[in-house]
């Protein structure tokens, strides 16, 4: 992956290092080693469309990137109002990155609310461009300003570029037979086009990309290529923006290969294709749509040509009991969901358990309890996935760490399931759902050979010679019981909730089997076969240790450059695999002194490693809906380290 190369460290102020400058014909253009972009405004401005062609075109150029979308939870929340501003956060560099940065070196700002929610991330110098045709008295007063921030001086300690994006727009598209307000939708394109012409990113892309999103309304295709075009033509001519910049490729920080722009819900979709070819298994996913894993369900449901077979149910409860019996069928199963789905799939996980069944439970995890912040992210599902079910009912949890890292944890999440015959969750969230970065096209030849052997007849010889099927004869390696295909001559049994008996899996009450069922469960999750935990300790001399999961790890790593850029020593160490923990860690954590657990939920991963290993972890955490700031962690790694 990218984001594992190593590279200078990144500013704590957000601000750009390294710039130089040039001539280019009437204006200059400086260099820059990376750039922080947020676009914003109302969730109806098009701000993440625009993000992610910007996006797009910055993968294709060969910057690498990190991406950071930040919108309401309405479909359509009141315009003009700071719950309504909908954002869009680029960080883009000509070296190894590994977050979506802390601070904007560039905001646009499409109304007041937009400038308002998000001046106070802004440091000192960054440019503001701002459509000045928003900023009415009524649109100010909408958000609590008493004057008009762009006249009053309030702004002196930034770059002010103000702009009528909307009237330029409209200006623009004079020649087409379009409304006022069909033209204004457009000022997004413009912006757009002001921005590319800004970084001289690549405009070939998102002109075709138009087309094909409009091509049943050519007339509008045209209009939003022509307001694209003449915002760049704007930034070309006008004395307001008298430089540009330039942000080379990233070419040392990646490795050879292929490479695309992708986000986390994408790259989970494709590793869980992956997965079903190379177990030459049929891909049944059985869900219910809901905010931040939806895009799951509606990019499978494109691939009907590898097998793929979706079911979008009536509720959480019919999707994960359509994935169990598909399971039951010999497919590879899915579910896809959030906590609050969790916590109704919750019986059937159990059932999954006891059946013993191969069995992806994917988690996005979000704000909660309950309907929560359905938009923002967060970690706070760890102790659900391991311990949300009546019983001793233990399930495997494999955390990916990085958007690009969700199509290998899919992998790794459906070698276990179909190893070791087990529910498995996937617990991804939605900072990396929908965050974005490069991702190196792999050759099949680098995956994981899946494939598994159906029961094909009996197994086990009775006391007087017959030989019968024990659907509960257990691998000694593995202790998974034999996956037979419901249809398959002489291979009848029986399945359901209650507890089975040892082997036969007929029903049992007996105190002693209920006894050796559990413990046998726990066995074959604890005997799961995970790799050695990897620890980053430069010099081998640090005292602190900190500990992540899942989508700390951009922010932990970045802010880790940090200290160590600044002379400073800390170790690292990530986990993958929460349930069962690799077998080196305990080893691992009794190295240092300290050991620091940064979670964006109250201490639940410290609250494991604490009970399990007796250390006295020290929590660092948020639970406020977005991802940790790089300089905000490195900040309580050092007090980590000089306390």
């Amino acid at each position: 992956m990218t984001s594992q190369v190593s590279s200078p460290a990144e500013q704590a102020d957000g601000t750009v290092p390294g710039e130089q400058r040039k001539a280019a014909g009437t204006k200059d253009v400086r260099r820059l080693d990376r750039v922080i972009i947020r676009f914003a405004g109302d969730s109806g401005d098009g701000m993440q469309l625009t993000g992610d062609r910007f996006t797009s075109e910055t993968a294709s150029f060969g910057n690498d990137l990190s991406t950071l979308p930040n919108f309401p939870a309405e479909i359509r929340a009141p315009a003009g109002t700071l719950p309504g501003v909908s954002s869009f956060q680029l960080h883009f560099a000509d070296h190894d990155i590994l977050t979506p940065g802390d601070a904007p070196n560039v905001l646009v700002a499409m109304n007041p609310a937009a400038l308002k929610a998000n001046i106070g991330d802004l440091p000192r110098g960054a440019e503001i461009i701002v459509n000045t045709d928003e900023f009415t008295k009524r649109a100010m007063q909408k958000v609590g300003y008493a004057s008009n921030p762009l006249e009053d001086g309030s702004l002196d300690g930034y770059s002010l570029h103000p702009v009528p994006l909307t009237t330029l727009t409209v200006e623009a598209l004079k020649q087409f037979d379009l409304t006022r307000k069909e033209a204004e939708r457009s000022k997004n394109m413009f912006a757009l086009g002001l921005l590319s012409w800004m970084y001289h990113r690549p405009t070939e892309g998102t002109e075709r990309f138009l087309k094909s999103k409009f091509a049943k309304k050519p007339d509008i295709a045209a209009a939003n290529i022509a307001a694209y075009r003449a915002g760049w033509n704007f930034g070309e001519t006008t004395e307001d923006f008298a430089v540009s910049y330039q942000v080379s490729p990233a070419a040392t920080a990646f490795p050879p290969g292929v490479y695309r722009n992708i986000s986390g819900n994408l790259a989970l979709a494709y590793g869980l294709i992956a997965a079903s070819r190379q177990a030459d298994l049929p891909l049944f996913l059985g869900s219910y749509p809901i905010t931040p894993a939806s895009d799951i369900l509606h990019e499978l449901s494109r691939h009907k040509n590898f097998g793929v077979r979706t079911f979008q149910a009536e509720d959480e409860i019919a999707g994960i009991g359509a994935a169990l019996g598909a399971a039951f069928g010999g497919s590879l199963a899915v579910t896809t969901t959030s906590g609050p789905g969790v916590a109704l799939k919750s019986e059937t996980i159990g059932l999954a358990v006891s059946l013993e069944l191969p069995l992806l439970i994917v988690d996005i995890q979000r704000g909660g309890p309950s309907t929560g912040l359905p938009t923002k992210t967060e970690q706070a599902d760890l102790l659900q996935a391991m311990y949300g079910r009546n019983g001793e009912a233990p399930v495997p949890v494999v955390a990916p760490r990085t958007p690009a890292d969700c199509f290998d944890a899919a992998l790794e999440a459906a070698r276990i399931a179909l190893t070791y015959r087990t529910p498995v969750f996937l617990l991804s969230d939605g900072y990396l759902a929908n965050g974005s970065e490069p991702w190196r096209i792999p050759d099949t030849e680098e995956l994981p050979d899946l494939r598994v052997r159906f029961a094909q007849g009996p197994n086990h010889t009775m006391d007087d010679g017959t030989e019968v099927f024990w659907p509960y004869q257990r691998d000694p390696h593995t202790l998974a019981r034999p996956w037979a295909v419901p249809g398959t001559p002489g291979l009848e049994h029986r399945i359901g909730g209650i507890e089975k008996q040892d082997g036969t899996g007929n029903i049992s009450y007996d105190p002693a089997n209920h006894d050796f069922m559990v413990r046998t469960r726990q066995a074959k999750i604890d005997g799961v076969d995970v790799p050695d935990l990897e620890v980053d300790d430069a010099d081998g001399d640090a005292r602190v240790l900190v500990l992540g999961w899942g989508s700390t790890y951009g922010p932990i790593t970045a802010a880790v450059r940090r200290i160590r850029g600044a002379g400073g020593a800390v170790a690292q160490a990530h986990l993958r695999h929460v349930n069962p923990f690799p077998r080196n860690l305990g080893e691992v954590l009794r190295r240092y002194e300290k050991v620091v657990v940064p979670e964006m939920n109250l201490g639940q991963l410290a609250t494991l490693i604490r009970a399990k290993y007796l250390v006295d972890a020290h929590s660092y955490n948020q639970v406020n809906g977005m991802p940790f700031k790089a300089e905000q962690l490195a900040e309580a790694l050092k007090e980590a380290i000089d306390g």
